[in-house]
């Protein structure tokens, strides 16, 4: 990787760049696919590639290629891009070397070495699981593990190499005698620790909960999200606003609201890059930057946007740590690392005398991002009466604003979940409206 990278500065050096930077990654990924309660397949895939940013004169090119074969070519491609392009007068350069956390939990020995047939024996564990429920059907699901190690070189000294381990295990289920129900259940993973069994088992326990629904009348209530379904709606509403990007083009709703009380004040919600074993943890972000833990909201306070280099130049001030890429063939954009959802926890079912308990939701992806306001319709769903849960609700739509939902939370449960890069409680919002 090194001497890759170094030829490749070299070459955008001599073709006419003033700055350059590379972007490698090696992968491998072990996954299993699930259909209709067998292994439809399983791929053990080796992938890499190669991306590559040229400055000339502060306007960006931009090329990459998975064959190491043709790395002269893509080089030239990404200066001609450059020397094409206008001039950007908010380009500043690209980072420098500086010095790097030391983060951990990242890496398991164990995925590394697991094979083909292990991955198969698991994925056959969460169909296991989801058939020691009577009546259900899996109907979809995987299993994978990934091991991957990237590197950044760029002409402004920066040399970070990064390797990492990830495992994740998903199953959709459907009821087969009586009322139709689904549900679904994953987890995802730095190190192999995650009950493939309890996976399966677990979506089916709720897909067989959630038949024989009722209605219930249009309502203001408390809601209890399930960490999938907060996940979701956040997501969608109130991590754009965050993005630097979005602020300087006028698509936030939190322009000008630094150091505004915009959430509850027990509400603290934090962007750690170098969190352990989170699922977005390295040492820097994906274009050199090095991680780092960043408050969003302190208090109910709103502190800090979220910035890569290029957007932090624009305002003048520092990088967050927040340049992400989607794969080595994309420039970097602004995103969330491991987002830390932080308030009070209790047993907050027992705390609540009625309302309902939404586990996931659809359609969060339709939700205003500027303005925060989403409607939803929720999925397995269930009334709370006296501090239990009750009897699931056959149909649900949830609607309400981001901004108003982090000012009226009441209360998290213990059980913290990653979803992906957010990591969060169940919370009880109160008066939200619900439309059965």
């Amino acid at each position: 990787m090194f001497d890759l990278a170094e030829k490749t500065l070299k070459i955008a050096e001599q073709l006419g760049a003033d700055e350059a930077e590379v972007f490698i990654i090696h992968s491998r990924s072990i996954t299993a696919d699930i259909k209709k309660n067998t292994i439809e397949s399983a791929k053990d895939r080796s992938s890499q590639g190669i991306g590559i940013r040229t400055i000339v004169n502060g306007a960006v090119g931009f090329a990459s290629t998975n064959i190491v074969e043709s790395i002269d070519e893509t080089v030239k491609v990404a200066v001609a891009s450059a020397k094409i392009r206008e001039s950007d007068p908010d380009w500043r350069s690209l980072p420098s070397n500086s010095k790097y956390p030391k983060v951990s939990g990242t890496f398991d020995k164990k995925i590394e070495e697991l094979g083909l047939d292990e991955c198969i024996s698991l994925t056959g564990e969460m169909i296991n699981g989801a058939l020691s429920i009577p009546n259900i059907n899996t109907t979809s699901g995987s299993f994978s593990t990934t091991i991957s190690k990237q590197m950044i070189m760029n002409t402004n000294g920066v040399e970070v190499i990064d390797e990492g381990t990830g495992v994740s295990g998903f199953v959709d289920v459907i009821t087969t005698e009586g009322d139709i129900s689904t549900a679904y259940d994953f987890e995802v993973s730095r190190f192999l620790d995650i009950d493939t069994f309890n996976i399966g088992k677990n979506a089916s326990d709720l897909a067989i909960r959630s038949q024989n629904g009722i209605s219930i009348e249009p309502q203001k209530t408390n809601v209890i999200l399930h960490p999938f379904a907060f996940s979701d709606i956040l997501g969608n509403t109130f991590e754009p606003s965050l993005d630097a990007d979005n602020v300087q083009k006028g698509r936030s709703s939190l322009i000008g609201k630094i150091d505004e009380e915009i959430a509850t004040s027990e509400l603290t919600i934090v962007d750690d890059g170098t969190l352990h074993a989170g699922i977005e943890t390295s040492i820097s972000d994906e274009e050199g930057t090095p991680s780092q833990r960043t408050e969003i909201i302190d208090k109910g306070i709103f502190r800090s946007y979220l910035y890569d280099n290029y957007t932090a130049g624009k305002d003048d001030t520092s990088s967050t740590g927040n340049g992400t890429r989607h794969s080595y063939a994309s420039t970097p954009s602004v995103g969330s690392r491991n987002l830390i959802i932080d308030y009070p926890q209790s047993d907050v079912i027992a705390e609540t005398e009625e309302g309902v308990f939404i586990n996931t939701v659809i359609g969060a992806h339709t939700a205003n991002a500027i303005s925060g306001d989403f409607s939803v319709e929720a999925r397995n769903a269930f009334t709370i009466k006296d501090g239990q849960i009750g009897k699931p609700i056959k149909s649900l739509m949830l609607s309400g604003n981001i901004f108003e939902m982090l000012n009226n939370i009441t209360g998290a449960g213990a059980d913290v979940r990653k979803v992906g890069g957010t990591i969060a409680p169940s919370l009880r919002i109160s008066n939200m409206s619900i439309v059965g």
